[in-house]
């Protein structure tokens, strides 16, 4: 073998394995009211363990801003995702909720869909291909 031929065979096999790897997703929050606490997201990938926090397929933070906070996940597989976001404006790692039910702080899905009562996977589920970088934008509502 030459040493063209194997470097070649070298590079397809790295290459290969990055593809494997998965892309970058790239999260766009827009519309955060003020810079005060953290703006969370969890990203999942299987709609039985959608809004469990704790069985995210990943999950990301980052200080809050006022305007828009881009957050990336590195090497996301192909597949199909839904993902969740909120504004952790008091810090304490978690969505508050009134009467268990309601967000009292800002909160967004992926899609954007308008949603009465728990949101569902299939209305948050977008897909992110294995060929290329992809990006999403989460609207957050207060």
């Amino acid at each position: 073998m030459t040493l063209r031929v194997a470097l070649t065979l070298v590079a397809m096999a790295v290459g290969q394995a990055a593809f494997a790897e998965g892309q970058p997703l790239t999260v766009k929050l827009n519309n955060i009211e003020h810079d005060r606490g953290t703006v969370r997201v969890a990203l999942f990938s299987d709609p039985k363990t959608f809004r469990k926090a704790d069985q995210a397929f990943a999950s990301s933070e980052s200080p809050a801003k006022t305007g828009t906070v881009t957050l990336v996940f590195d090497d996301v597989p192909a597949g199909q995702y839904a993902m969740m976001a909120y504004h952790d404006e008091n810090a304490n790692g978690e969505l508050d909720l009134r009467f268990g039910m309601f967000p009292t702080e800002g909160y967004g899905l992926s899609n954007n869909p308008k949603v009465m009562g728990p949101p569902a996977f299939e209305e948050s589920r977008f897909e992110v291909p294995g060929d290329k970088p992809s990006e999403i934008d989460v609207d957050i509502h207060y």
